[in-house]
């Protein structure tokens, strides 16, 4: 395993020893887990910028907005189905206008 040294200034020295010692741990090994939770914490980041970033694309490209907007019309009909069954009517079947009886009574 590589070595890494590096200098800390002393305060933050002094609160790394007391997390090692709270924790029960080596030095070394609270730092080990502070460097794999901070490289995690900056992947996500990363990738959620990525991914806000393609959505704010799709979202400003007439096309593809039309396009999820039918994709989520077609999905309405499944997830009726699925609210349907939940309330104990036969899917597709014919909704009144007055409420029916909550299914979770």
């Amino acid at each position: 395993m590589p070595a890494l040294s590096l200098r800390l200034p002393e305060d933050l020295d002094h609160r790394l020893e007391d997390e090692a010692r709270l924790e029960r741990l080596p030095r070394s090994e609270v730092v080990r887990i502070a460097i794999v939770d901070y490289l995690a914490r900056r992947e996500r980041e990363r990738f959620m910028a990525e991914l806000v970033a393609e959505a704010h694309t799709a979202y400003t490209d007439e096309s593809i907005r039309c396009a999820a907007l039918e994709m989520a019309e077609e999905g309405m009909d499944t997830s009726d189905e699925a609210l349907d069954i939940a309330e104990g009517r036969k899917p597709g079947g014919f909704r009144s206008g007055k409420p029916a009886e909550k299914w979770w009574k």
